[in-house]
């Protein structure tokens, strides 16, 4: 997938990956429909380091889903 270009598709590819990547239990707060392209760099720069790491604290996994509460609209 091309993630270099700004799009709903896109994003939504992004939020369900860190969905999985995290197993985060409460995935209705992470709805897709609920970000926007105005947000893209943050939320690809957010799903880069997702992905990227191995292992991922509770704590972290806290941080991150703060982090993509903020993003939401």
């Amino acid at each position: 997938m091309d993630l270099s270009t700004k799009s709903p598709e896109n994003v939504s590819y992004m939020i369900e990956k860190i969905k999985e990547k995290l197993r985060m239990v409460n995935v209705d707060a992470m709805k897709p429909e609920n970000f926007s392209t105005e947000q893209y760099e943050d939320l690809y720069y957010m799903y880069e380091m997702v992905m990227k790491r191995d292992n991922i604290t509770p704590n972290e996994m806290q941080a991150i889903a703060t982090e993509l509460g903020s993003m939401r609209n």
